[in-house]
C-alpha cells in the first residue's frame, strides 16, 4: 500500500499527519510555536520555528507508524498564507516573518495602490491592495529595512519555504501565489507589469506551480532525519484555505465552507472567476486546477475566543485540567446557557483589524452594552455571535455577487462546537454540515499528493472517493429573526466607531 503526508504549517502549531492510501489516518503529530508581537497591530513568526515543528512531527509519525520511507508516495504541504519569508544568498532567513494578520502596511497599501491603479490592481490581482497581503509586506521592508531588503535573494511563503527546507527547491503554487498580490490571477502566472510598477524583481520570487503538480522530491539529508525516502514526491500544495476545501470535498460550484480557526472564512468554489468591485471578498485562484473560490476573511475568529480564555478564564481552564477535557468545551457549556444576544452584549471582533466587509487595519475589538448583569458565560456568548456576525456578513457578499450556495460545510477548530455551527446556521439560513474527516488542510494537503503521486486521477475524484458527510445543523427560523436585531446593530456599530479607530491608530 502507498502512504501519504500532509502537513499543515498553521499558525499556532504544524500539524503533520500520515494517511494511507483511502486517506485514513495512520499516525499524526503537531508542535506549537509562539507568535510576536514587537507592537500594536504587528504580528511575526520565526520561520525556524516551523522548519523545527516539521521536521519533528515527520519523524515522529514515520517512527511511530513503522512504515518505511519507500511507501510514503507523496507530501502535501498547507500553511498560513501571506507571509513574507526571505532569504540571502545561502538560503538562510534574513529577519522574522511578518505573517497574515500582520497591520503595519497601511502606508504601503496605499503606494501599492498609486503605482498601480485600483481599477487595474483589482483587475490583474482580483484585489484592492490589502495590508494584510504579501506585495505590501514587501514595499514594508524595502522601505523601513532597507539592509535587509538589499541581502534579500529569495521572497517566499511560509509552506514554500518549508519547501525549500524538505527539498531544496525555490517554488510556490496558484492559490498561496494569488495571496501575494503580485499574481496574474486570471492568467496563474506573476505579473510583470505589477512587478515592474512595484519594482520588485522576478528572480526573488519561486516559480508558479498547480496545486497538484509534483515540485521536487525529498533530499538525502532530509529524509536521514525525517524517515522519508528520496523518491518521495513534494506537490505544490495549497494555502489553508484552498487545502481545507479539498479537506472537506469543497470542488465543485454550489459548494461551500466556514472555518473557523486563528482566523475566519467564508469560502465558495467557483468555475468563473468572479471578482467583487468592491474589494471586500477576495478571488484567488483554487487547488482545482483551472478554477478558481471567492472567501471573506475575519481576521480574528477563533482568535477572539483564544484570547478571552487566555487573559479570563483560567478557571475554565483549572477545571478542564481536573476533569481531563478541552476548556473550549466548558466554554461552549456554559455561553449555551446564556440566550441568544447575550443579554444585550455585542461583540465586535477586530482585535487584528478587519478585512471583510471592512477593510481597515485600525479598527479594533469593543464589547458593547456590558452591564453588571453579565457573566462571564455571557461574554464567551458574545464572542462566538460577535465571529458569526461577521462571517454571515462575508456570505452576504457571496450571495450578493450571484454565487449560489446549497450548503454549507463547516471546519476548523470552532467548526466543532455544536453551539457555534448552530450560530452559523440561524445567521446563514441554511444548514451547515460537518464531514467525518476532521484533518481538514492536512488531509487537503495529502490528496494533492496523492494526484500528483498518481494515486488519484483528479482532486474531484479523490474527494468523491474518501470524503464522507458526519453531522448536520439546521435552522431555527425563530432564532434566524431573535439574532437579526443583534446582527443590524453589531453592523451599525463600526460605522460609529470608524473615525475614532483612525482617532485611537494616530494617538498610537
Amino acid at each position: 500500500m502507498n502512504y501519504l503526508i500532509g502537513i499543515d504549517i498553521g499558525t499556532s502549531a504544524t500539524k503533520t499527519v500520515l494517511f494511507d492510501e483511502n486517506c485514513k489516518v495512520i499516525a499524526s503529530a503537531s508542535r506549537e510555536y509562539p507568535m510576536l508581537q514587537p507592537q500594536n497591530g504587528w504580528a511575526e513568526q520565526h520561520p525556524e520555528d516551523w522548519r523545527d515543528a516539521v521536521l519533528q512531527t515527520l519523524a515522529e509519525v514515520t517512527a511511530s507508524s513503522g512504515i518505511s520511507g519507500e511507501e510514503i508516495a507523496g507530501v502535501g504541504l498547507s500553511g498560513q498564507m501571506h507571509g513574507l519569508v526571505m532569504l540571502d544568498e545561502n538560503g538562510e532567513v534574513i529577519r522574522p516573518s511578518i505573517i497574515w494578520c500582520d497591520q503595519r502596511t497601511g502606508k504601503e497599501a496605499v503606494e501599492l495602490t498609486e503605482k498601480v491603479g485600483a481599477d487595474r490592481l483589482i483587475r490583474i490581482t482580483a484585489n484592492p491592495a490589502l495590508t494584510g497581503w504579501t506585495a505590501a509586506k514587501i514595499l514594508w521592508v524595502k522601505n523601513n529595512e532597507p539592509v535587509h531588503y538589499a541581502r534579500c535573494r529569495h521572497i517566499l511563503l511560509p509552506k514554500d519555504y518549508i519547501r525549500y527546507i524538505l527539498t531544496g527547491v525555490f517554488a510556490t503554487e496558484v492559490s498561496d501565489a494569488s495571496g501575494m498580490q503580485l499574481l496574474d490571477v486570471p492568467n496563474r502566472c506573476w505579473s510583470d507589469e505589477v512587478l515592474e510598477k512595484l519594482e520588485i524583481d522576478r528572480s526573488l520570487l519561486a516559480d508558479v506551480y498547480e496545486s497538484c503538480e509534483v515540485t521536487g522530491t525529498i533530499l538525502p539529508e532530509i529524509a536521514e532525519k525525517t524517515g522519508l525516502s528520496v523518491s518521495t514526491v513534494v506537490v505544490g500544495g495549497a494555502g489553508d484555505n484552498a487545502a481545507a476545501a479539498v479537506g472537506t470535498g469543497i470542488v465543485r460550484d454550489g459548494k461551500a465552507f466556514t472555518t473557523i480557526g486563528t482566523s475566519g472564512v467564508v469560502f465558495a468554489h467557483s468555475s468563473q472567476m468572479t471578482v467583487d468591485p468592491k474589494g471586500r471578498v477576495h478571488t484567488c485562484c483554487c487547488a482545482v486546477p483551472g478554477a478558481w473560490h471567492v472567501m471573506g476573511v475575519t481576521q480574528a475568529a477563533g482568535l477572539s475566543l483564544n484570547w478571552f480564555r487566555n487573559q479570563f478564564c483560567q478557571d475554565y481552564v483549572q477545571e478542564a485540567e481536573r476533569e481531563g477535557v478541552d476548556p473550549y468545551d466548558l466554554m461552549n457549556k456554559d455561553a449555551a446557557g446564556s440566550p441568544i444576544g447575550s443579554n444585550n452584549l455585542i461583540y465586535l471582533p477586530y482585535l487584528m483589524g478587519e478585512r471583510t466587509p471592512h477593510l481597515d487595519p485600525d479598527c479594533r475589538g469593543v464589547f458593547f452594552g456590558i452591564s453588571a448583569i453579565h457573566t462571564k458565560a455571557d461574554f464567551i456568548r458574545a464572542v462566538m455571535e460577535g465571529v458569526s456576525y461577521s462571517l454571515s456578513d462575508c456570505n452576504d457578499i457571496l450571495v450578493e455577487m450571484g454565487i449560489h450556495v446549497e450548503e454549507m460545510m463547516a471546519c476548523g477548530g470552532g467548526g466543532k462546537s455544536p453551539l457555534w455551527r448552530q450560530m452559523l446556521a440561524d445567521l446563514y439560513g441554511c444548514r451547515v454540515k460537518t464531514v467525518a474527516q476532521q484533518e481538514g488542510p492536512a488531509l487537503g494537503a495529502a490528496i494533492l499528493a496523492g494526484v500528483g503521486a498518481g494515486i488519484f486521477g483528479s482532486v474531484e475524484e479523490a474527494c468523491d472517493q474518501v470524503i464522507t458527510p458526519d453531522q448536520c445543523n439546521e435552522p431555527v427560523k425563530e432564532h434566524t429573526l431573535r439574532y437579526q436585531g443583534y446582527h443590524d446593530l453589531y453592523r451599525h456599530l463600526y460605522a460609529s466607531l470608524k473615525d475614532r479607530y483612525a482617532e485611537l491608530a494616530r494617538l498610537s
